[in-house]
């Protein structure tokens, strides 16, 4: 099961190796675009920096998803492979990560390189909170604005995730169900029989 960045603040990790220095950003991200733009704001605040190395996923679905690195300067193959591989092993999609790299005056070889920056990515990995990416049934529930918000919280307090509300007539909540009887139980009790669940498809949502 893949895996994304918990919603909130980019993670960030130093470490140095012979005196140079790599500084690794994590963030989310939720698509090819905006993965790029996270890099392109990494070189403006860091332009003393030598190299700005990257890598990105993004994509729920295997098939479809994208993904790029790229080495900004260093051998080919010694920084945005390693890294990619990194989120690779740890299964994480809708990630973006760029490392800054301040040169200290020593080479450090391509094998050297090579732990370098899989290491700064994995020590920014290890330090980020991570939420499991599942694939659920999604419906819309349609209620009366009187009885909204208690049906609501109740979603909300048995763990069923509410993607969207819209007030019309009625209110009409957009929800993505693990288990589509378990959920289809619980509102025929909230409602007494009286809310019906209408299938719209599947979504990836956190877990």
């Amino acid at each position: 099961m893949p895996s994304t960045l918990e919603s909130g603040p980019d993670v960030v990790a130093e470490t140095e190796i012979k005196h140079s220095r790599f500084r690794a950003v994590l963030r989310r991200v939720d698509s090819d675009t905006a993965a790029l733009a996270f890099v392109e704001e990494q070189r403006r605040l860091y332009p003393d920096a030598r190299h700005h190395c990257w890598a990105f996923v993004v994509g729920d679905e295997p098939a479809h998803r994208a993904e790029r690195s790229s080495d900004d300067g260093e051998p080919g193959g010694t920084a945005g492979v390693p890294m990619l591989q990194v989120l690779h092993h740890r299964d994480l999609v809708n990630v973006a990560v760029v490392v800054t790299r301040w040169f200290g005056g020593i080479k450090l070889g391509a094998g050297g390189l090579v732990r370098a920056y899989s290491g700064a990515v994995a020590v920014a990995v290890d330090a980020a909170t991570l939420v499991p990416r599942e694939r659920r049934e999604v419906f819309t529930l349609a209620v009366g604005h009187g009885d909204a918000g208690r049906v609501e919280s109740e979603l909300r307090g048995r763990g069923v995730s509410v993607l969207d509300v819209s007030y019309t007539e009625r209110v009409v909540f957009t929800v993505a169900a693990r288990d589509a009887t378990e959920l289809q139980n619980l509102v025929a009790s909230m409602t007494a029989g009286a809310g019906e669940l209408v299938p719209v498809g599947t979504e990836w949502v956190d877990g």
